[in-house]
Protein backbone atom coordinates (compact mmCIF):
# COMPACT_ATOMS: atom_id res chain seq x y z
CA UNK A 1 0.00 0.00 0.00
CA UNK A 2 1.43 3.35 -1.09
CA UNK A 3 -0.13 5.25 1.80
CA UNK A 4 1.29 2.86 4.39
CA UNK A 5 4.76 3.22 2.87
CA UNK A 6 4.43 7.01 2.86
CA UNK A 7 3.34 6.95 6.49
CA UNK A 8 6.42 4.93 7.42
CA UNK A 9 8.56 7.63 5.81
CA UNK A 10 6.57 10.34 7.59
CA UNK A 11 7.16 8.65 10.96
CA UNK A 12 10.90 8.94 10.29
CA UNK A 13 10.67 12.49 8.96
CA UNK A 14 7.61 14.11 10.57
CA UNK A 15 8.08 17.61 9.14
CA UNK A 16 5.66 18.41 6.31
CA UNK A 17 5.43 21.49 4.10
CA UNK A 18 3.42 22.56 1.06
CA UNK A 19 5.48 25.70 0.48
CA UNK A 20 8.78 25.15 -1.32
CA UNK A 21 10.08 28.41 0.16
CA UNK A 22 9.73 26.99 3.67
CA UNK A 23 11.45 23.66 3.13
CA UNK A 24 13.68 22.64 6.04
CA UNK A 25 16.32 19.95 6.24
CA UNK A 26 14.66 16.55 6.50
CA UNK A 27 11.12 17.67 5.64
CA UNK A 28 8.65 16.15 3.17
CA UNK A 29 7.38 18.47 0.44
CA UNK A 30 3.84 17.99 -0.88
CA UNK A 31 3.59 19.46 -4.39
CA UNK A 32 0.08 20.87 -4.29
CA UNK A 33 -1.57 22.53 -7.27
CA UNK A 34 -3.45 25.82 -7.16
CA UNK A 35 -5.28 28.10 -9.55
CA UNK A 36 -2.08 29.95 -10.38
CA UNK A 37 0.69 27.51 -9.48
CA UNK A 38 1.76 23.89 -9.75
CA UNK A 39 3.87 22.58 -6.90
CA UNK A 40 5.30 19.87 -9.14
CA UNK A 41 7.41 22.58 -10.75
CA UNK A 42 9.14 23.25 -7.44
CA UNK A 43 9.70 19.65 -6.34
CA UNK A 44 13.29 19.42 -7.58
CA UNK A 45 14.21 22.68 -5.87
CA UNK A 46 12.57 21.50 -2.64
CA UNK A 47 14.77 18.41 -2.62
CA UNK A 48 17.84 20.50 -3.42
CA UNK A 49 16.95 22.70 -0.43
CA UNK A 50 16.91 19.77 1.97
CA UNK A 51 13.60 17.92 1.62
CA UNK A 52 14.06 14.16 1.97
CA UNK A 53 11.18 13.54 -0.40
CA UNK A 54 8.71 15.33 -2.66
CA UNK A 55 5.21 13.91 -3.05
CA UNK A 56 4.21 14.63 -6.67
CA UNK A 57 1.50 13.75 -9.17
CA UNK A 58 3.20 14.88 -12.39
CA UNK A 59 6.53 13.16 -13.03
CA UNK A 60 7.00 15.02 -16.31
CA UNK A 61 8.23 17.99 -14.29
CA UNK A 62 10.61 15.93 -12.15
CA UNK A 63 14.15 15.05 -13.30
CA UNK A 64 15.38 11.49 -12.84
CA UNK A 65 17.31 10.45 -9.80
CA UNK A 66 15.57 12.56 -7.18
CA UNK A 67 13.51 11.33 -4.22
CA UNK A 68 10.00 11.52 -5.60
CA UNK A 69 6.95 9.74 -4.22
CA UNK A 70 4.47 9.58 -7.09
CA UNK A 71 0.74 9.54 -6.32
CA UNK A 72 -2.46 10.11 -8.29
CA UNK A 73 -3.46 13.25 -6.38
CA UNK A 74 -1.17 15.10 -3.97
CA UNK A 75 -3.97 16.90 -2.07
CA UNK A 76 -5.97 13.70 -1.56
CA UNK A 77 -2.81 11.95 -0.37
CA UNK A 78 -2.06 14.74 2.12
CA UNK A 79 -5.57 14.42 3.52
CA UNK A 80 -5.44 10.61 3.68
CA UNK A 81 -2.06 10.69 5.41
CA UNK A 82 -3.43 13.14 7.99
CA UNK A 83 -6.42 10.89 8.66
CA UNK A 84 -4.13 7.88 9.11
CA UNK A 85 -1.90 9.79 11.54
CA UNK A 86 -4.91 10.94 13.54
CA UNK A 87 -6.12 7.32 13.80
CA UNK A 88 -2.72 5.99 14.81
CA UNK A 89 -2.38 8.54 17.63
CA UNK A 90 -5.97 8.01 18.76
CA UNK A 91 -6.15 11.15 20.89
CA UNK A 92 -9.46 13.03 21.38
CA UNK A 93 -10.12 15.71 18.77
CA UNK A 94 -12.29 18.78 19.42
CA UNK A 95 -13.56 20.53 16.28
CA UNK A 96 -14.53 24.20 16.35
CA UNK A 97 -16.54 25.87 13.60
CA UNK A 98 -19.13 28.63 13.29
CA UNK A 99 -19.61 31.94 11.52
CA UNK A 100 -17.79 34.07 14.10
CA UNK A 101 -15.48 33.41 17.03
CA UNK A 102 -13.87 30.21 15.75
CA UNK A 103 -10.27 31.26 16.23
CA UNK A 104 -10.86 33.02 19.55
CA UNK A 105 -12.76 30.01 20.92
CA UNK A 106 -10.04 27.68 19.67
CA UNK A 107 -7.36 29.74 21.40
CA UNK A 108 -9.34 30.06 24.64
CA UNK A 109 -10.02 26.33 24.65
CA UNK A 110 -6.36 25.58 24.05
CA UNK A 111 -5.40 27.83 26.97
CA UNK A 112 -7.94 26.16 29.28
CA UNK A 113 -7.03 22.57 28.38
CA UNK A 114 -3.31 23.36 28.65
CA UNK A 115 -3.85 23.77 32.40
CA UNK A 116 -4.24 20.00 32.62
CA UNK A 117 -2.81 18.31 29.56
CA UNK A 118 -0.61 18.74 26.51
CA UNK A 119 -2.69 20.35 23.78
CA UNK A 120 -2.03 20.76 20.07
CA UNK A 121 -4.21 23.13 18.09
CA UNK A 122 -4.63 24.84 14.75
CA UNK A 123 -1.97 27.47 14.17
CA UNK A 124 -3.44 30.81 13.17
CA UNK A 125 -6.50 30.05 11.09
CA UNK A 126 -5.22 27.14 8.99
CA UNK A 127 -8.75 25.80 8.94
CA UNK A 128 -9.41 24.64 5.37
CA UNK A 129 -8.88 21.50 3.26
CA UNK A 130 -5.11 22.05 3.42
CA UNK A 131 -4.76 23.61 6.87
CA UNK A 132 -6.65 20.88 8.73
CA UNK A 133 -4.44 18.07 7.36
CA UNK A 134 -1.32 20.10 8.19
CA UNK A 135 -2.62 20.60 11.73
CA UNK A 136 -3.20 16.86 12.16
CA UNK A 137 0.22 16.01 10.74
CA UNK A 138 1.82 18.32 13.31
CA UNK A 139 0.49 16.17 16.16
CA UNK A 140 3.01 14.15 18.15
CA UNK A 141 2.67 11.05 20.37
CA UNK A 142 3.17 13.34 23.37
CA UNK A 143 0.01 15.33 22.61
CA UNK A 144 -3.02 14.40 24.69
CA UNK A 145 -5.79 16.34 22.93
CA UNK A 146 -6.15 18.25 19.66
CA UNK A 147 -8.26 21.35 19.03
CA UNK A 148 -8.97 21.72 15.32
CA UNK A 149 -10.56 24.80 13.78
CA UNK A 150 -12.73 24.21 10.70
CA UNK A 151 -13.75 26.92 8.25
CA UNK A 152 -16.05 26.74 5.25
CA UNK A 153 -17.47 28.95 2.53
CA UNK A 154 -19.86 26.41 0.97
CA UNK A 155 -21.92 23.37 1.90
CA UNK A 156 -20.02 20.09 1.96
CA UNK A 157 -16.75 21.56 3.20
CA UNK A 158 -17.27 20.89 6.92
CA UNK A 159 -18.33 17.32 6.13
CA UNK A 160 -15.11 16.84 4.17
CA UNK A 161 -13.00 18.23 7.02
CA UNK A 162 -14.78 15.99 9.52
CA UNK A 163 -13.98 12.95 7.38
CA UNK A 164 -10.29 13.89 7.69
CA UNK A 165 -10.10 14.95 11.36
CA UNK A 166 -12.78 12.54 12.66
CA UNK A 167 -13.63 14.71 15.69
CA UNK A 168 -14.93 13.25 18.94
CA UNK A 169 -16.28 16.59 20.17
CA UNK A 170 -17.56 19.68 18.43
CA UNK A 171 -18.54 23.31 18.94
CA UNK A 172 -20.50 25.49 16.53
CA UNK A 173 -20.00 28.98 17.91
CA UNK A 174 -22.95 30.51 16.04
CA UNK A 175 -24.79 30.67 12.71
CA UNK A 176 -24.46 34.11 11.16
CA UNK A 177 -24.33 35.94 7.85
CA UNK A 178 -20.99 35.28 6.15
CA UNK A 179 -19.92 33.78 2.81
CA UNK A 180 -23.52 34.27 1.75
CA UNK A 181 -22.53 33.97 -1.90
CA UNK A 182 -20.93 30.55 -1.43
CA UNK A 183 -23.58 29.13 0.90
CA UNK A 184 -26.48 30.60 -1.04
CA UNK A 185 -28.04 32.30 1.98
CA UNK A 186 -28.42 31.84 5.72
CA UNK A 187 -30.20 28.49 5.41
CA UNK A 188 -27.21 27.22 3.45
CA UNK A 189 -24.93 28.35 6.27
CA UNK A 190 -27.12 26.48 8.75
CA UNK A 191 -26.87 23.30 6.70
CA UNK A 192 -23.16 23.69 6.06
CA UNK A 193 -22.13 24.32 9.66
CA UNK A 194 -24.59 21.65 10.79
CA UNK A 195 -22.46 19.06 9.02
CA UNK A 196 -20.35 18.98 12.19
CA UNK A 197 -23.41 17.95 14.21
CA UNK A 198 -24.20 15.37 11.52
CA UNK A 199 -20.74 13.84 11.89
CA UNK A 200 -20.94 13.75 15.68
CA UNK A 201 -24.41 12.19 15.54
CA UNK A 202 -23.34 9.46 13.14
CA UNK A 203 -20.13 8.66 15.02
CA UNK A 204 -21.18 8.87 18.66
CA UNK A 205 -19.55 12.21 19.35
CA UNK A 206 -20.57 15.00 21.70
CA UNK A 207 -21.51 18.59 20.90
CA UNK A 208 -21.16 21.55 23.24
CA UNK A 209 -23.97 23.99 22.49
CA UNK A 210 -24.81 27.52 23.57
CA UNK A 211 -28.14 27.12 25.37
CA UNK A 212 -29.01 30.78 24.71
CA UNK A 213 -28.79 30.31 20.93
CA UNK A 214 -32.20 29.19 19.66
CA UNK A 215 -30.87 28.28 16.22
CA UNK A 216 -28.18 25.99 17.60
CA UNK A 217 -30.52 24.44 20.16
CA UNK A 218 -33.03 23.69 17.41
CA UNK A 219 -30.30 22.10 15.30
CA UNK A 220 -29.36 19.85 18.21
CA UNK A 221 -32.98 18.92 18.90
CA UNK A 222 -33.44 17.96 15.25
CA UNK A 223 -30.71 15.36 15.73
CA UNK A 224 -32.33 13.28 18.44
CA UNK A 225 -29.39 10.88 18.78
CA UNK A 226 -26.79 13.62 19.24
CA UNK A 227 -25.20 13.77 22.68
CA UNK A 228 -25.03 17.43 23.68
CA UNK A 229 -23.75 19.43 26.65
CA UNK A 230 -25.31 22.91 26.96
CA UNK A 231 -23.37 25.91 28.19
CA UNK A 232 -24.32 29.46 29.16
CA UNK A 233 -22.40 32.74 29.57
CA UNK A 234 -23.91 32.91 33.06
CA UNK A 235 -21.33 30.32 34.11
CA UNK A 236 -18.51 32.83 33.53
CA UNK A 237 -20.24 36.00 34.71
CA UNK A 238 -17.79 38.12 36.67
CA UNK A 239 -14.69 36.39 35.31
CA UNK A 240 -11.78 38.63 34.31
CA UNK A 241 -10.81 38.74 30.64
CA UNK A 242 -8.76 40.89 28.29
CA UNK A 243 -11.36 40.39 25.57
CA UNK A 244 -13.89 43.10 24.72
CA UNK A 245 -17.46 42.60 23.57
CA UNK A 246 -20.40 40.73 25.06
CA UNK A 247 -20.15 38.26 22.19
CA UNK A 248 -16.87 36.96 23.64
CA UNK A 249 -18.72 35.76 26.74
CA UNK A 250 -20.10 32.92 24.62
CA UNK A 251 -16.62 32.03 23.36
CA UNK A 252 -15.32 31.95 26.93
CA UNK A 253 -18.29 29.86 28.10
CA UNK A 254 -17.68 27.33 25.31
CA UNK A 255 -14.04 26.91 26.32
CA UNK A 256 -15.00 26.50 29.97
CA UNK A 257 -17.67 23.89 29.15
CA UNK A 258 -15.17 21.74 27.28
CA UNK A 259 -12.54 22.29 29.97
CA UNK A 260 -14.96 21.11 32.64
CA UNK A 261 -15.72 17.99 30.60
CA UNK A 262 -12.00 17.21 30.49
CA UNK A 263 -11.70 17.75 34.24
CA UNK A 264 -9.81 21.05 34.35
CA UNK A 265 -10.15 22.62 37.80
CA UNK A 266 -12.41 25.66 38.05
CA UNK A 267 -9.76 28.04 39.38
CA UNK A 268 -7.28 26.96 36.72
CA UNK A 269 -9.84 27.76 34.04
CA UNK A 270 -10.42 31.22 35.52
CA UNK A 271 -6.69 31.76 35.47
CA UNK A 272 -6.40 30.67 31.83
CA UNK A 273 -9.18 33.01 30.73
CA UNK A 274 -7.76 35.96 32.68
CA UNK A 275 -4.28 35.45 31.22
CA UNK A 276 -5.38 35.04 27.60
CA UNK A 277 -4.30 37.95 25.40
CA UNK A 278 -6.14 38.41 22.09
CA UNK A 279 -3.84 38.61 19.10
CA UNK A 280 -3.79 39.20 15.34
CA UNK A 281 -6.34 42.00 15.51
CA UNK A 282 -9.28 40.03 16.89
CA UNK A 283 -11.08 42.20 19.47
CA UNK A 284 -7.65 43.48 20.45
CA UNK A 285 -7.50 46.67 22.54
CA UNK A 286 -4.44 48.76 21.73
CA UNK A 287 -3.49 51.99 23.48
CA UNK A 288 -1.42 54.42 21.45
CA UNK A 289 -0.10 57.82 22.44
CA UNK A 290 -3.17 59.47 20.92
CA UNK A 291 -6.05 56.96 21.00
CA UNK A 292 -7.59 53.81 22.38
CA UNK A 293 -7.99 51.44 19.43
CA UNK A 294 -10.15 48.32 19.16
CA UNK A 295 -8.38 46.39 16.40
CA UNK A 296 -10.94 43.91 15.10
CA UNK A 297 -9.82 43.99 11.50
CA UNK A 298 -8.71 40.43 10.86
CA UNK A 299 -12.02 39.82 9.12
CA UNK A 300 -15.63 40.96 8.95
CA UNK A 301 -19.03 39.72 7.91
CA UNK A 302 -22.51 41.13 8.57
CA UNK A 303 -22.98 39.22 11.82
CA UNK A 304 -19.60 40.10 13.32
CA UNK A 305 -19.93 43.70 12.12
CA UNK A 306 -23.34 44.00 13.79
CA UNK A 307 -22.01 42.57 17.06
CA UNK A 308 -18.93 44.80 17.03
CA UNK A 309 -20.95 47.95 16.37
CA UNK A 310 -23.53 47.06 19.00
CA UNK A 311 -20.77 46.63 21.55
CA UNK A 312 -19.01 49.82 20.37
CA UNK A 313 -22.22 51.81 20.85
CA UNK A 314 -22.42 50.68 24.48
CA UNK A 315 -18.81 51.37 25.36
CA UNK A 316 -18.20 54.42 27.57
CA UNK A 317 -15.45 56.82 26.59
CA UNK A 318 -12.24 56.10 28.53
CA UNK A 319 -10.59 58.87 30.49
CA UNK A 320 -8.97 61.41 28.19
CA UNK A 321 -11.08 60.39 25.20
CA UNK A 322 -13.56 62.85 23.70
CA UNK A 323 -15.13 61.04 20.73
CA UNK A 324 -15.81 57.75 19.01
CA UNK A 325 -14.46 57.01 15.53
CA UNK A 326 -15.35 53.93 13.47
CA UNK A 327 -13.11 52.94 10.56
CA UNK A 328 -14.93 50.25 8.61
CA UNK A 329 -13.91 48.30 5.52
CA UNK A 330 -16.06 46.44 3.02
CA UNK A 331 -17.43 43.00 3.89
CA UNK A 332 -16.56 40.62 1.06
CA UNK A 333 -18.16 37.50 -0.47
CA UNK A 334 -21.75 38.64 0.07
CA UNK A 335 -22.93 38.47 -3.53
CA UNK A 336 -26.51 39.63 -4.06
CA UNK A 337 -26.85 40.42 -0.32
CA UNK A 338 -23.98 42.92 -0.32
CA UNK A 339 -25.87 46.19 -0.80
CA UNK A 340 -28.49 45.50 1.86
CA UNK A 341 -25.93 44.28 4.38
CA UNK A 342 -23.66 47.29 3.88
CA UNK A 343 -26.62 49.64 4.17
CA UNK A 344 -27.55 48.05 7.49
CA UNK A 345 -23.97 48.23 8.73
CA UNK A 346 -23.81 51.90 7.73
CA UNK A 347 -26.94 52.67 9.74
CA UNK A 348 -25.60 50.74 12.75
CA UNK A 349 -22.28 52.56 12.49
CA UNK A 350 -23.86 56.02 12.45
CA UNK A 351 -25.72 55.14 15.62
CA UNK A 352 -22.60 53.69 17.25
CA UNK A 353 -20.37 56.74 16.73
CA UNK A 354 -23.02 59.31 17.60
CA UNK A 355 -21.49 62.72 16.93
CA UNK A 356 -18.13 61.10 16.20
CA UNK A 357 -16.50 60.35 12.88
CA UNK A 358 -17.24 57.48 10.50
CA UNK A 359 -14.65 56.51 7.88
CA UNK A 360 -15.78 53.93 5.31
CA UNK A 361 -13.36 52.12 3.01
CA UNK A 362 -14.27 50.28 -0.19
CA UNK A 363 -16.69 50.30 -3.09
CA UNK A 364 -19.53 48.55 -1.25
CA UNK A 365 -19.76 51.08 1.56
CA UNK A 366 -19.30 53.88 -0.96
CA UNK A 367 -22.42 52.70 -2.78
CA UNK A 368 -24.67 53.02 0.25
CA UNK A 369 -23.26 55.95 2.24
CA UNK A 370 -23.86 58.74 -0.32
CA UNK A 371 -27.37 57.44 -0.90
CA UNK A 372 -28.31 58.51 2.62
CA UNK A 373 -29.90 61.96 2.57
CA UNK A 374 -28.41 64.35 5.05
CA UNK A 375 -25.17 62.43 5.40
CA UNK A 376 -23.20 64.54 7.90
CA UNK A 377 -19.73 65.89 7.32
CA UNK A 378 -18.46 63.43 9.88
CA UNK A 379 -19.04 60.58 7.39
CA UNK A 380 -16.30 60.05 4.80
CA UNK A 381 -15.92 57.36 2.14
CA UNK A 382 -12.70 56.18 0.53
CA UNK A 383 -12.16 54.01 -2.53
CA UNK A 384 -9.36 52.09 -0.84
CA UNK A 385 -6.99 52.00 2.10
CA UNK A 386 -4.46 54.27 0.38
CA UNK A 387 -7.00 57.09 0.19
CA UNK A 388 -7.79 56.61 3.87
CA UNK A 389 -4.11 56.77 4.79
CA UNK A 390 -3.75 60.09 2.97
CA UNK A 391 -6.80 61.47 4.81
CA UNK A 392 -5.46 60.44 8.23
CA UNK A 393 -2.09 61.98 7.37
CA UNK A 394 -3.86 65.29 6.68
CA UNK A 395 -6.26 65.06 9.60
CA UNK A 396 -4.75 62.94 12.39
CA UNK A 397 -7.17 61.23 14.76
CA UNK A 398 -6.62 61.98 18.44
CA UNK A 399 -8.35 61.61 21.80
CA UNK A 400 -10.65 58.99 20.30
CA UNK A 401 -11.98 55.54 20.99
CA UNK A 402 -11.46 53.97 17.56
CA UNK A 403 -13.04 50.79 16.18
CA UNK A 404 -11.23 49.34 13.16
CA UNK A 405 -13.10 46.53 11.42
CA UNK A 406 -13.30 45.17 7.88
CA UNK A 407 -12.66 42.12 5.74
CA UNK A 408 -9.07 40.96 5.63
CA UNK A 409 -8.81 41.84 1.94
CA UNK A 410 -9.29 45.54 2.70
CA UNK A 411 -6.05 45.57 4.69
CA UNK A 412 -7.09 47.89 7.51
CA UNK A 413 -4.47 46.40 9.83
CA UNK A 414 -1.94 48.47 7.90
CA UNK A 415 -3.42 51.75 9.15
CA UNK A 416 -3.13 50.88 12.85
CA UNK A 417 0.30 52.49 13.10
CA UNK A 418 -1.29 55.79 12.02
CA UNK A 419 -3.62 55.82 15.00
Amino acid sequence: MKLTRLYEIFRQYPQVTTDSRKVTEGSIFFALRGDKFDGNRFAAQAIADGAVMAVVDDVSMCPDGANYFVVDDVLATLQELARMHRRVLGLPVVAVTGTNGKTTTKELLTAVLAKKCRVASTRGNLNNHIGVPLTLLSLTPADEVAVVEMGASACGEIAALCSIAEPDYGIITNIGRAHLDGFGGVEGIRRGKGELYDWLTANGGRAFVNSADEVLMTMVQERTKLEATPYSPLTVEGWKSNLVGEYNLFNIAAAVAVGAHFGVEHELMREAIADYEPTIHRSQVMRSENNVVIADCYNANPSSMEAALRNFAKMPLPEGVTQKVAILGDMLELGAWSRDEHAKAFADARHAVGAGELLLVGSEFSKVAPAEKGTPRTVHTFADRTELEKYIARKPISEALVLVKGSNGVGLEKILSLL
